[in-house]
């Protein structure tokens, strides 16, 4: 009997999100906040595991999700342009900073996939973006006192 694809890609997803889990117990235990280190990898593979779970189930029921309409089109550009916004983030990440790199990745990301048509979605993009990185700094930075990259050209 052969397994359907979903049903492979939600068992190897599984065994992935488990392994590293597993590896998560190899963290060390941070004495500054009741929140160690492996808190959020824990919260977020238990998540992929249960999805994957799911996927692998719906994969032996023989159902796929359905947008209603037409079939999905494949766009491989819209893929590519992602991983090359994603990369020259990560790449800017050591000159820029974390703040000033992660605003950038934000608006630019939301640019490439969805192109605002009018004044009002540029602002809406721009808030977004904002909020978001001062929501991340925040979090991790102040609250959670972890260090983010600073930039080796900003300062910041």
């Amino acid at each position: 009997m052969r397994l359907p694809r979903d049903t492979l890609a939600g068992l190897l997803g599984l065994a992935l999100s488990v392994w590293l889990f597993a590896l998560t117990a190899g963290l060390p235990k941070s004495s500054f906040v009741p929140i160690g280190p492996d808190f959020y990898p824990r919260i977020v593979l238990a998540a992929t595991a249960l999805l994957s779970v799911a996927v692998a189930v719906e994969g032996v029921r023989g159902r796929r999700p359905r947008l209603p309409g037409a079939a999905p089109r494949r766009n491989l550009r819209l893929v590519l342009l992602t991983f090359l916004v994603f990369g020259l983030y990560v790449a800017l990440l050591p000159l820029l900073g974390f703040r000033a790199a992660t605003l950038a990745f934000l608006l630019a990301l939301q640019v490439v996939l969805d192109p605002p048509a009018d004044r009002r979605r540029w602002v809406t993009v721009a808030l977004v973006a904002v909020v978001t990185t001062a929501v991340a700094y925040f979090a991790f930075e102040r609250y959670l006192s972890v260090l983010l990259p600073r930039g080796s050209l900003t300062g910041f």
